[in-house]
């Protein structure tokens, strides 16, 4: 009978792109980079990384650091609103803040993002059948960390909003069998120098 084992969820925003997003700068190249050494330890079974071209770019400058780990594209590791809340669900003094934010959304955006952030959780989370922990990387954009950052907290489904992620940003979850998700690593910018943490985010969010 087969039995189940950990997954580790390692989660990337990625490197800082151009201001048409046509990809990335050339500090998001150093970005990437430095995050793929930092990562040519851990034993990867796959790099998951949605179809946008900033998405790709890192997800390729980070598996020419590793050794042969694939690298798996898909439209669930993309950039999408996961969860359109309803006034109710938000806090008050927020409320008109967050729906101000997602007023522009499309009404494809509306029907697509929420399912494909159903998939999301059914691909990338919980632990794995077999007998062996496996890890995975996914590079992939704020929105999508976010709304597996608040699931691993069994947050709402509103809390993914106002979860800013760093360009190349390290975010580890770990599920064990029997075990709730627990997040052992959030926003970790170790990797990189001071220079290039926080790109893109006004001063006050530099920590």
């Amino acid at each position: 009978m087969t039995g189940t084992a950990t997954r580790y969820l390692y989660l990337v925003r990625h490197g800082e792109a151009s201001p048409d997003e046509s990809g990335l700068t050339d500090g998001g190249r150093r970005q990437a980079t430095l995050l793929g050494r930092r990562l040519r330890d851990v034993p990867l079974a796959a790099v998951h990384h949605g179809p946008l071209p900033r998405a790709e770019q890192t997800a390729r400058l980070i598996g020419a650091e590793l050794d042969e780990v694939p690298l798996l594209v898909s439209d669930v590791a993309g950039d999408y609103v996961p969860h359109l809340p309803a006034r109710e669900e938000l806090p008050a003094d927020s409320a008109d803040l967050f729906l101000r934010f997602l007023a522009g959304a499309t009404e494809e955006e509306r029907e697509r993002g929420p399912a494909l952030a159903r998939k999301a959780l059914d691909l990338f989370t919980g632990p794995v059948d077999g007998e062996e922990d496996r890890h995975e990387l996914v590079v992939t954009h704020n929105f999508l960390v976010a709304w597996l950052v608040r699931d691993a907290m069994h947050a709402p489904k509103w809390r993914w909003l106002g979860l800013d992620h760093g360009n190349a940003a390290l975010t580890v979850i770990r599920y064990a069998p029997g075990r709730p998700a627990c997040v052992l690593v959030s926003n970790d910018m170790r990797h990189l120098p001071a220079e290039l943490r926080w790109t893109g985010f006004p001063p006050a969010s530099h920590v």
